[in-house]
């Protein structure tokens, strides 16, 4: 029965005015919510162009790969339903049907073949084109099928490849990079609605996601470089979830009935650059050892990390393959570093230019500060720039930053690879060192299919780094969040904030 058609005109306007209202007032209610606080703004949204966490933060929220890792960090399946190995030089990725971007294109083996053939290509200069530097050849024989040929084998190929975003082809070139990398299209559970550069990254859910509708309605990504700025929004309600929390901090943050902290043992180790191939002091090893000796890694751990973090021998994590177990750090012994700076020619020290970013890791002004302090205390007269974290990784990929930089280096592939190649393989976007062993060790590395004699010439890489000194590796860290309770959720191990794993509580 129409309860309207006996009403007036105007009552009847009226009547149906109000339940418009009603209705979008308890659609309003009914959305779900959620802002994270980072400590940076994402540099790029084209998921090809970026190699640092916070904007790979968002963009996992917005595009898929062929395969993705669950919670426990197992690698499974994802837009691709299953792979296989055919030979030692071929892998064959079965891709799952009914997928489509968020603009309607359709998702098939020829999508993920431009999107592979995109990051591989040079013009681009994409930081993610070592990883599939071994391809040889990308097949397309139907829409269901991608085949992948090397040039020699690559245990690593579907970590690697799996881990790359899938875009759509047809609309990549229509935009190009520039207007791709600010108005994107994945086939995630989350499509961007808004960027206001520095400011906030709005995105919405995807209802057609194919793994199922979200739980969250709408996600905004805050950047707040300061923590105390990030907790104050925390206890007020304006943001749910933050990142970097200072442990100093973490007591009266879990003491409060609405907020919670939560932690994750993390893959990422926090270490300082040394630029080894421009001459200077730094070139000469006994120089770069000395500058281990200068650093106390035990008392930064403890008085500004509260004992969240695990001092280094070298730059790989603990779990990641290839860790080397029996190594130990240098230990803090400024005797031994005067020692071996007058040895060098340097008895009185010199000067060098230090460049850390702010916002970006937890604590690393803060870090930096106290690094600088030791490096002072043995006679080294060092300039500290803080500087943004857009400008700070912009100087770093071009091999325009410092003698000396802070770095912190994460992500999902927990393996010695990801890590010791790309710090210290000449060549390489973020190296600055070179060394033909470690050359030649790194190379063998990449395509021994053996574990067993893979891990080996990774023990032999660390070694060679801790005796070379390569970099000033200071500690894996402990990842540290603090939430509001009515976010459900819990931290992973690969620093992804995957906001369809989440959901809240009204």
């Amino acid at each position: 029965m129409n309860i309207l058609r006996n009403l007036p005109h105007a009552a009847g306007l009226m009547t149906v005015g109000v339940l418009f209202v009603v209705l979008c007032f308890g659609l309003a209610a009914s959305a779900k919510s959620i802002t994270i606080a980072q400590g940076v703004d994402a540099t790029t949204l084209d998921p090809h162009m970026s190699h640092d966490t916070p904007t790979s933060v968002v963009i996992g929220n917005i595009f898929d790969g062929l395969l993705q890792r669950s919670r426990t960090m197992e690698l499974e399946p994802a837009l691709a339903e299953s792979y296989r190995q055919i030979d030692d030089l071929t892998w064959e990725f079965v891709i799952r049907d009914g997928v489509v971007f968020h603009n309607g294109e359709v998702f098939n083996a020829h999508a993920a073949r431009y999107s592979l053939e995109r990051v591989m290509d040079p013009n681009q200069k994409s930081p993610q084109a070592s990883g599939l530097r071994s391809i040889e050849a990308i097949e397309a024989p139907d829409a269901k099928t991608l085949r992948i040929k090397t040039n020699a084998p690559n245990p690593l190929l579907p970590v690697r490849v799996g881990d790359i975003a899938m875009v759509p082809p047809k609309y990549a070139q229509a935009v190009g990079a520039a207007g791709f990398a600010t108005a994107p299209v994945g086939t995630g559970p989350y499509r961007l609605r808004e960027w206001l550069k520095d400011e906030k990254i709005v995105l919405e859910a995807n209802p057609e996601y194919f793994q199922g509708a979200p739980k969250i309605d709408e996600v905004i990504f805050r950047p707040i470089p300061e923590s105390a700025t990030r907790i104050a929004e925390l206890k007020t309600g304006a943001v749910d979830v933050i990142v970097n929390v200072p442990p100093h901090q973490v007591e009266s943050i879990a003491a409060m009935k609405e907020l919670s902290v939560r932690t994750a043992p993390s893959s990422r180790i926090i270490f300082i650059v040394l630029t080894t191939t421009d001459g200077g002091p730094l070139s000469d090893k006994r120089v770069r050892q000395a500058l281990n000796y200068a650093v106390d890694k035990g008392a930064i751990i403890e008085a500004l990390l509260g004992g969240y973090g695990k001092a280094l021998a070298s730059p790989l994590p603990s779990n990641a393959f290839g860790h080397d177990p029996d190594l130990k750090p240098y230990r803090y012994d400024p005797k031994k570093a005067r020692q071996l700076l007058a040895e060098a020619g340097y008895p009185k020290g010199f000067e060098i230019t230090f460049e850390a970013p702010s916002g970006r890791y937890l604590m690393d002004k803060d870090v930096a500060q106290a690094v600088n302090g030791f490096l002072q205390d043995v006679g080294i007269k060092t300039k500290l720039n803080v500087s943004e974290w857009g400008v700070f990784v912009g100087k770093l990929y071009q091999h325009a930053g410092a003698p000396m930089m802070l770095l912190g280096l994460g992500g999902n592939t927990f393996d010695a690879d990801a890590y010791l190649y790309t710090q210290l393989r000449s060549g390489e976007l973020s190296s600055y060192y070179s060394n033909p062993k470690m050359d030649e060790l790194l190379d063998h590395a990449r395509v021994e299919t053996n574990p067993d004699r893979r891990q080996k010439l990774y023990f032999e890489a660390q070694r060679l780094a801790l005796d070379e000194a390569a970099v000033i590796p200071l500690y894996q860290q402990v990842d540290i969040f603090a939430a509001r309770q009515r976010v459900i959720w819990e931290p992973r191990s690969d620093e992804q904030i995957l906001v369809y794993e989440m959901d809240v509580v009204r």
